[in-house]
């Protein structure tokens, strides 16, 4: 069996004295990036998660980590927890019932044992982009009734979609034609299996 070398032995001095130089290049280019390190600077705990009260709070990113995502590996979107809208929560009203709030809310993340007149809403929504999205929603009860609520000042669906997809174009023009369409008046449908009008 015959082995060949990947380089020419006379590239290997060569080699050895610009591999220091492009290591640190490399690191220097990883770290700008962010892919060294796990934020850009450190978040205290107290600010990585809002209080109830706060709504709905977004970290953004730099120009200098917009620029260095360019050379930064693909990050995913992660979504955690319990995504409310403000729309949601305006159809919360005291005195509903465990099961009308998981109907209008979802069933919470949190439900503690030790705390169990408390239901917690928290949601996280990380962008690849560094983008940080954060929301906590609290249900107190008090004889099995809703009692009271912290929380408010949260997106809309339509914010958190746009937030997650960008402003899509196509169905914004879509909408307005439908809403021009309907606003006009025209012929009622024919009833199933008639193709045309006598």
């Amino acid at each position: 069996m015959r082995v060949t070398p990947v380089f020419s032995p006379s590239l290997l001095p060569h080699m050895k004295r610009r591999a220091p130089a492009l290591a640190a290049a490399l690191c220097l280019a990883l770290a700008a990036s962010g892919c060294a390190t796990r934020s850009a600077a450190p978040v205290a705990d107290s600010a990585a998660q809002p209080a109830a009260g706060a709504g709905a709070h977004t970290t953004t990113v730099t120009q200098l980590q917009k620029f260095m995502w360019f050379f930064s590996p693909y990050r995913p979107d992660i979504q955690q927890g319990n995504f409310v809208s403000q729309d949601m929560l305006d159809q919360l009203k005291e005195g509903m019932t465990r099961d009308q709030v998981r109907f209008v809310l979802g069933t919470p993340m949190l439900a503690d044992l030790f705390h169990a007149d408390r239901w917690d809403y928290p949601f996280r929504l990380a962008k690849g982009n560094g983008e940080i999205t954060t929301a906590t929603v609290v249900v107190y009860f008090k004889d099995e009734k809703v009692a009271r609520w912290e929380g408010g000042n949260l997106p809309s669906e339509r914010e958190y979609i746009e937030r997650i997809a960008g402003p899509v174009l196509k169905f914004k023009k879509a909408e307005e034609k439908a809403a021009s369409t309907s606003a006009a008046p025209g012929k009622a449908p024919l009833p199933a299996g008639s193709e045309t009008s006598k």
